[in-house]
């Protein structure tokens, strides 16, 4: 088999290797590509609004942001993720690879592995965090609902009580069902779960400030002034970037189905800009109308989500804080790690089986135990989000200066030792070279006591020095075609 689909014009110089290539692998067809403008939108809707990043906003206010620095570090973090977004999104709409295969550009075919890996175990932990985050809204709502299920949140069995388990496995496995129907399914419940979100959410902010009389305090009783607040709202804004620093890199695994380029900048435009502000208008009412009220910073929306009066409005905010999580979960996640393992075991998983291996792995870590050690939460997971910059360095280094968006697809799916993208052994050692001592920095920089003022910039410190070392060592005399990969493509899922 020399070329990878009976019907193109476009032939490799080898053989396909079906240890690359699967039907969830293949680039996806134009024709079939089903994402519009709304679809990216609703997949910012619904990632903005979680539950952790209501907790990291509303932070900013206890550490003494004023609502006018929260909404300065919103409006320049928006504008850097819009940038740093839209140019990841155009190399999953050119190409039409999900970020594994992507990841072979730069990695080779092999060393594709390593940013694949690094971004998967992330997700892993991070599905079973927000599905024991999810199911503690879901037990605290039962209770309500039924006072007599409080019986059973009293033991405790490898972390979790009776109820506890209950409530994680049922998400769980609703999770696990949606994903088994593939991204068409996701992108379906975002469609759904976009709209109920943002209606509970200013309508809990529209509440909240009824509440407090039309009014709410700007800042906790000793707000940053001068060089410390300036200083805080880069530190915010940067931070902001970090949490987003694994969408960033595999933002091609949902534009490898959006419509065109126009669609993806639209849905940027409304999703990123607009929402993230809208977002930060709503952490505002609600952190500045309950210190009004009570002088009380909360940490949480389910806070306030606890003391609404009406038991079936209640039910209704607290399903949608869950319908929400469990939207995030599936966006930034879980797709993720699905490709990682299909990419890894291409012989023996598709997209359905990855996912019940992924979920099943988001369960046996125990996520609640890693959730309530911060020691793990800091080092193990604040260590592999430092990772995330550097790859993001070489991968668009490689792309957007060296490439200059030209691309071989077919031959990112063989094997051959003359092929594009085989370098040494399917490793390309200037990508590793470039990724090990920026990585090694960023890490250092995230986690060592010494470097806490400037721990925030460590996602952009390591993307800057990969992308510099990787231009300068990468070897600009590999020829590269540009080959379309209408060739290898299947319908978009």
């Amino acid at each position: 088999m020399t070329a990878l689909d009976d019907q193109s014009p476009v032939e490799t110089r080898a053989a396909v290797s079906p240890g690359l290539y699967t039907y969830d692998l293949a680039p996806t067809k134009r024709e079939g590509r089903r994402w519009g403008a709304y679809n990216v939108f609703t997949l910012w809707a619904n990632d903005v609004h979680s539950l952790g990043n209501y907790a990291f906003a509303i932070g900013l206010f206890a550490l003494g942001l004023s609502v006018w620095g929260i909404l300065a570090a919103f409006a320049v973090a928006s504008v850097l993720l819009f940038l740093l977004l839209t140019l990841s999104g155009f190399m999953g709409h050119k190409t039409g690879v999900p970020f594994p295969v992507m990841s072979r550009i730069a990695f080779g075919i092999n060393g594709a592995r390593i940013p694949a890996g690094v971004r998967g175990a992330v997700a892993i932990a991070w599905f079973g965090i927000q599905t024991y985050l999810a199911a503690v809204v879901l037990s605290a709502l039962l209770v309500a609902m039924f006072p007599g299920l409080s019986r059973l949140d009293t033991n405790s069995l490898l972390g979790q009580s009776t109820l506890g388990w209950i409530t994680f496995l049922a998400l769980w496995a609703l999770q696990v069902l949606i994903v088994s129907y593939g991204m068409q399914m996701i992108r379906r419940y975002m469609a759904f779960a976009a709209p109920t979100t943002l209606i509970t959410m200013c309508a809990l902010a529209v509440w909240m400030f009824v509440r407090a009389d039309g009014s709410i305090s700007l800042s906790v009783d000793a707000p940053l002034t001068g060089g410390a607040m300036w200083l805080q709202i880069l530190q915010a804004a940067a931070l902001w970037v970090v949490i987003y620093g694994t969408f960033v890199l595999n933002f091609c695994d949902f534009t490898r189905s959006a419509r065109s380029r126009a669609s993806i900048v639209r849905g940027n435009v409304v999703g990123i800009p607009v929402n993230m502000l809208f977002f930060a208008v709503i952490v505002a009412v609600l952190s500045g109308a309950q210190f009004k009220l009570d002088g009380r910073v909360i940490t949480s929306p389910t806070d306030i989500v606890r003391t609404i009066p009406n038991m079936f409005l209640l039910a209704v905010a607290s399903l949608a804080l869950i319908a929400l999580t469990v939207a995030v979960n599936l966006l930034a996640n879980f797709v993720a790690p699905i490709y990682a393992l299909v990419n890894l075991f291409p012989r023996r998983l598709n997209f359905r089986r990855a996912a019940l291996v992924s979920a099943v792995l988001g369960l046996v870590i125990t996520p609640w135990n890693l959730y309530n050690n911060p020691i793990v939460v800091n080092y193990f997971l604040g260590g592999l989000g430092a990772l995330l910059g550097p790859l993001f360095g070489v991968i668009m280094a490689d792309y957007w200066l060296l490439r200059r968006a030209r691309v071989n697809v077919p031959e990112l799916y063989t094997q051959d030792a003359q092929g594009e993208y085989h370098y040494r052994r399917g490793y390309n050692p200037r990508a590793v070279a470039a990724f090990l001592p920026s990585a090694a920095i960023a890490v250092v920089v995230a986690l060592v006591p010494a470097f806490e003022e400037v721990a925030g910039f460590s996602w952009f410190v390591g993307a800057v020095l990969a992308a510099g070392l990787y231009t300068v060592v990468a070897d600009r005399a590999t020829p590269i075609r540009d080959v379309d990969g209408e060739a290898i493509a299947v319908d978009a899922e």
